[in-house]
């Protein structure tokens, strides 16, 4: 039992010292003049709101863009989708060009990153009721299932880790000229 105790004890200062090793080289590299360490000099810094701060800063930076009279935004969790009030005879094209202008302004943001901006007059309104929702308290699960079918509405979906097809052209080809291709692939194959 002496000698349990005694090779613990001496495994446990080996793994200090070996620590303490690691330590040392950081520094020695760190004093290297062929290195130069730098820090981030523009670092971006996330400052700790509430959804509902969060949700009317996303909703301010929208409103900064040319030709969007109004904006509403709801924070949920991973969810954040942003609604923009422009003008209705607008054309589609234009429309899609704001919207991505305010993308553009909001994935500078830490809380805008991976927001999802509508400018659909019917998800405005309902990103207004779940803003309204939130401010009295409704339970959170229950709003962040109704945010996610406003997202999955609009937003395209496709399969995201599916293994992609193969880049084999036999599939497209009819299949009796596939059998004829394999025996004269076989013929070739066995005339050596």
């Amino acid at each position: 039992m002496k000698t349990f105790l005694l090779l613990t004890a001496f495994l446990l200062l080996s793994a200090c010292q070996q620590g303490g090793n690691e330590q040392s080289l950081l520094e020695e590299k760190q004093n290297d003049p062929k290195f130069k360490y730098v820090s981030d000099s523009d670092p971006i810094e996330k400052k700790t709101m509430t959804r509902e701060e969060a949700a009317e800063h996303l909703a301010g930076l929208a409103v900064q863009v040319p030709d969007v009279h109004d904006a509403t935004a709801v924070v949920l969790g991973d969810y954040v989708a942003v609604g923009i009030d422009v003008d209705k005879d607008l054309d589609r094209s234009r429309v899609g060009v704001i919207k991505y202008s305010v993308a553009e302004a909001l994935k500078n943001d830490p809380y805008g990153k991976q927001a999802a901006v509508f400018a659909d007059a019917d998800v405005v309104e309902r990103l207004r009721g779940l803003g309204d929702k939130i401010a009295q308290g409704h339970p959170v699960d229950a709003l962040t299932d109704e945010l996610s079918q406003i997202v999955a509405r609009y937003m395209p979906e496709g399969p995201v880790n599916e293994e992609p097809k193969s880049n084999n052209n036999q599939d497209s080809i009819p299949e009796e000229e596939q059998k004829n291709l394999d025996q004269v692939e076989n013929e070739q194959s066995y005339s050596d």
